[in-house]
């Protein structure tokens, strides 16, 4: 007996037409089949699980009744692939569905790369050809009205959490001529929320600093969250963002919603791309001016990036303490003077030195992420800012990671935590959590007082 390649179809006493293809034959009049067989009306009144059931039964039923020899094995593969392709998103669907893949790069139909646990791996299987990748690229892009051509060839969009993606997902589609390797597509896939007791198991904090954190947080300080791209910025966000008391109104303000917040009184704002007109964009700035308006206690940034850094800052500075944020930098001292430089780009003509002194009145905390070689995502420094008004940014070591050895272990070292902050803690009815002790004066970082005056 003889196998057909990848699904193995045997040349049995059954033959018949269909198992002279090869598996792209295959599944090509699989599909034409189950579309002839099925009523697309009342198909489209089902539920997305409702409508899958209904189209492998009525595929299983195909492939007996036009005598197509199958293992169990083979047959289950064959029913998966075409529905995925007619009514999925065929080679996507069980990436989408694996829980551990966290971002899919395709490079043009052929290229596919998927993120895990840090670490990128390409996947053997791909499209067939790019008019395949471009439909499923339409179906991605229609479940949130939303087109891509060559009129409008780039797109980004977020993907509501369904049965097909239970943690929602971004998607980034570039068409050619601008993407040289064919349509290329970014689907990074929203984690599932994390507390602070999650990244403690996973050793990306240690506990005397997730203490610390809470506190600063239930005190109402002012908190930058900083780090590369996939960092976990976000992650540590949600997490700190578990600490604020239930009793208070936060707005959230987001590029695309990532946040998971578990308080009742949370309200979530997004931005929106302009039409195909180019009109009609809101964006990250305008959220932010507009939550003003909402009578928040906290406002939660999911990442600062422009001109709305001033509104962030001016927020922080007029009434709403306690809020979050996270900015793109590689260092803690990188991300105050991004937070300058961005607040800078505002249409609102400041002086530098002005600029830096809402900075200096405004940021309590910075937290420093890394995502090391080996894909471990890790907080590497906690520092203060304890500069005032117009000076130069000074900042004062809480915590720093120290590697030991070059396979990404290390261990977490304390400093005592700045006169200024612990100051601000116990005003604010937070004890210095134990284990930490206070520096001799505001600066110094190096001698330790026990906390008692």
């Amino acid at each position: 007996m003889r196998s057909y390649e990848g699904f193995g179809v045997d040349r049995g006493p059954r033959q018949s037409a269909l198992t002279a293809g090869t598996d792209e034959q295959l599944v090509t009049r699989f599909k034409r089949l189950l579309l002839e067989e099925v009523d697309l009306h009342e198909l489209g009144r089902l539920e997305v699980a409702q409508r899958r059931l209904r189209l492998e039964r009525v595929l299983a039923h195909l492939v007996s009744r036009e005598g197509v020899i199958l293992t169990t094995r083979e047959r289950n593969r064959l029913v998966r692939r075409v529905v995925d392709e007619s009514v999925g998103l065929g080679v996507l669907e069980p990436l989408l569905a694996d829980p551990s893949v966290s971002e899919i790069m395709i490079n043009g139909h052929d290229t596919i790369y998927v993120e895990r646990f840090g670490r990128l791996e390409r996947i053997p299987s791909g499209f067939t050809n790019d008019d395949q990748l471009l439909q499923t690229i339409d179906r991605i892009v229609s479940t949130v009205n939303r087109r891509v051509d060559e009129s409008s060839p780039m797109v980004d969009a977020r993907l509501p959490a369904d049965g097909r993606l239970p943690r929602g997902a971004r998607v980034n589609v570039v068409l050619p001529p601008l993407a040289l390797n064919g349509p290329t597509v970014t689907i990074r896939l929203f984690p599932a929320a994390l507390g602070m007791e999650d990244l403690l198991r996973f050793g990306s904090v240690d506990e005397p600093t997730a203490r610390l954190l809470a506190a600063c947080v239930r005190a109402r300080l002012n908190i930058i969250v900083s780090g590369g791209t996939a960092s976990g910025k976000t992650t540590m966000l949600n997490a700190l963002s578990s600490f604020v008391p239930g009793h208070e109104r936060i707005v959230t303000v987001e590029d695309a919603a990532e946040l998971v917040l578990e308080q009742e009184h949370t309200v979530r704002l997004e931005t929106r791309p302009a039409n195909v007109e180019g009109r009609g964009a809101v964006t990250i700035r305008d959220l932010v001016r507009n939550s003003l308006r909402m009578r928040p206690d906290r406002i939660i940034v999911g990442e600062v990036r422009g001109g709305e850094a001033l509104d962030m800052l001016q927020a922080m500075n007029t009434g709403h303490e306690g809020s979050l944020a996270t900015v793109h930098a590689n260092s803690t001292e990188d991300a105050l003077s991004r937070l300058e430089t961005l607040a800078a780009m505002s249409e609102v003509e400041l002086p530098f030195d002005a600029v830096r002194d809402q900075v200096n009145a405004a940021v309590d905390v910075v937290v420093q992420l890394l995502r090391a070689p080996d894909g471990t995502r890790r907080t590497v420094q906690v520092d203060s800012l304890v500069s005032r008004r117009r000076e130069e940014f000074r900042l004062a070591q809480i915590m720093h990671f120290e590697p030991q050895g070059g396979d990404g272990r290390g261990r977490y070292v304390q400093h005592p935590v700045p006169r200024g902050l612990a100051l601000k803690l116990r005003q604010r009815g937070e004890p210095l959590p134990e284990g930490w002790t206070v520096a001799d004066d505001e600066g110094d970082t190096g001698g330790t007082v026990p906390w008692s005056s």
